[in-house]
């Protein structure tokens, strides 16, 4: 996966509700280049690397019959 880099050429006088307007922008994306973006936000946030997200704790989870 490739690191992104923030644009530092990309600049736009706007106010904040233009700037809070981020829909158009992922719209146009596909829905893999999304789910990329997710990915790496939570990457940063929970501070794991990409390469070895964390699993899933099964255990906290169980399955029963509604029989």
């Amino acid at each position: 996966m490739k690191a992104f880099r923030l644009d530092r050429s990309a600049f736009k006088a706007q106010t904040a509700e233009e700037a809070a307007n981020h829909s158009p922008y992922y719209a146009r994306l596909s829905w893999q280049q999304r789910l990329e973006i997710a990915l790496y936000l939570n990457s940063v946030a929970y501070n794991f690397p990409l390469e070895n997200p964390p699993k899933m704790d099964r255990s906290k989870f169980k399955v029963s019959s509604r029989g």
